[in-house]
């Protein structure tokens, strides 16, 4: 529980400071945010803390059904849970269907989305057993980005559930 503070309170701090993605421009669809909503539900396989997870790494990516974002570096974000399209093959090894196919998925498919984003962010948390990082991790490698990151997430878990989002 002790681990979660720091970044809690780094969020409050840093909440003014806090940008918005490209994608968050956006205008949300409400029945698509509920449809998102479902999805993050059943993905979450009945954990609260894993939904909780998944909520704030939506409220953070702010993508859409169809959504591929152009970054710098050649990839593109995929969907509403905004999945990397590096992660495109990997996921299609682990499920055994053509990438053209994953990548379709991860944009149109908002439980495919929601379930690669728990893939993603599980498959982190298995590898460095630590909730932060993994949060870190799934947006970047790299540690200056992923703490950014990781501020934001929190701020935003804070903003929807608020301050003692995992006290409870």
């Amino acid at each position: 529980m002790m681990r979660f503070a720091p970044y809690l309170i780094g969020a409050l701090l840093c909440a003014v400071m806090a940008s918005s993605s490209p994608a968050q421009a956006r205008t949300r669809n409400p029945d698509d945010e509920r449809l998102i909503g479902a999805c993050i539900r059943r993905a979450s396989l009945g954990r609260p803390w894993l939904e909780k997870t998944l909520l704030g790494l939506r409220d953070q990516e702010a993508g859409w059904i169809g959504a591929e974002v152009a970054n710098t570096n050649g990839t593109h974000d995929l969907g509403p849970l905004q999945i990397n399209s590096w992660w495109v093959g990997r996921i299609a090894a682990h499920i055994g269907r053509p990438k053209a196919h994953v990548r379709h998925w991860l944009r149109f498919d908002p439980c495919f989305n929601a379930e690669a984003a728990r893939w993603v962010f599980l498959s982190a948390l298995r590898t460095t057993g630590d909730y932060w990082k993994a949060v870190g991790i799934y947006h970047s490698p790299t540690a200056w980005r992923q703490r950014n990151y990781i501020s934001s997430v929190a701020m935003h878990l804070i903003g929807r559930f608020g301050s003692d989002v995992f006290m409870r």
